[in-house]
């Protein structure tokens, strides 16, 4: 993939999922939280498993198959959402997006020890700058409550769900694969809803348009782009872009709800920026390097 369609891709990508965050406030008092999670999750599951059948998109043919798309619903859609739910109980949105959001360097960590990925010092201190510039943005302050300990849950669960995502994810079609990992997640997050609140969903012209952007732009493409990027490319490279979606975030709320927008916002993005540089500069270097040796080869 060449880098102008890559950086295209990412941005749509990352855009996509910080300006969710906005959308999902504008929708708050139509529907309970994690309904609402529910019904967005459920909704496009079962639209992109219809076109995926109607296409004839080749399906998982064993049961071991299907449980590994169930594991990474289980992981990147009930786990995550649902521990960010629990988190906002006790810690504000900024302070639960921070921790949400160390999932790059959660990944780079565990791509480390458990695929024995080796990274130069100088992309661990692109991550470190990255975290710093996510917290710069949101502006978080962060005290010891329960809920920290739900905000770095889902952390581990993103980063855990994109490193099975890049594993699995080869031996599965992108469109299939988004499909029915957000079915089964919705599934679990339905669930969960009757468990842990007491539901509702006012339906009407706004809350109906909401639950729409949320389904089909904010979760099929968003999704779909997701996890054909980390098909494309190296998690830890990948992942490191994901300090964009907070950054997009802020700005999605200063448009839509009228949100400041400080001076730290400006701060924190060029952290973010540097951090990103410094995590993807290497990967470049070795893509270069490995068109120079096919050239000499052929």
């Amino acid at each position: 993939m060449n880098t102008f369609k890559f950086t295209l891709l990412i941005l749509i990508t990352t855009f996509l999922m910080g300006s969710s965050f906005a959308v999902v406030k504008i929708g708050l008092p139509y529907s309970s939280p994690l309904l609402l999670a529910a019904l967005r999750f459920t909704l496009a599951g079962i639209i992109m498993a219809v076109i995926v059948i109607i296409l004839k998109r080749p399906h998982p043919t064993s049961i071991s198959s299907w449980i590994k798309v169930f594991i990474i619903g289980a992981f990147q859609t009930s786990g995550v959402m649902g521990c960010i739910f629990l988190s906002l109980r006790t810690i504000t949105a900024s302070e639960s997006s921070v921790l949400t959001f160390t999932n790059p360097l959660l990944v780079v960590i565990f791509s480390t020890i458990f695929l024995t990925t080796h990274y130069k010092l100088y992309q661990w201190i692109g991550v470190l700058f990255g975290l710093v510039g996510v917290s710069i943005t949101m502006g978080a302050q962060i005290e010891f409550k329960i809920g920290i300990l739900f905000g770095l849950l889902s952390a581990i669960f993103w980063a855990i769900a994109t490193l099975l995502a890049n594993k699995w994810g080869l031996h599965f079609d992108t469109w299939v694969l988004s499909a029915y990992q957000l079915l089964f997640g919705g599934f679990l997050l339905l669930l969960s809803s009757f468990i842990l609140e007491k539901p509702f969903f006012i339906l009407n012209g706004n809350s109906l348009l909401i639950l729409l952007w949320l389904s089909i732009m904010s979760s099929i493409v968003q999704f779909a782009l997701w996890y054909y990027l980390l098909q494309k490319g190296e998690p830890g490279k990948t992942s490191a872009f994901l300090f964009l979606a907070p950054f997009f975030g802020v700005l999605s709320g200063w448009l839509l709800l009228g949100e400041s927008l400080y001076l730290s916002n400006i701060v924190g993005g060029m952290f973010i920026i540097i951090g990103i540089y410094l995590v993807n500069s290497n990967f470049q270097q070795k893509s270069s390097l490995v068109k120079r040796t096919l050239k000499i080869n052929e």
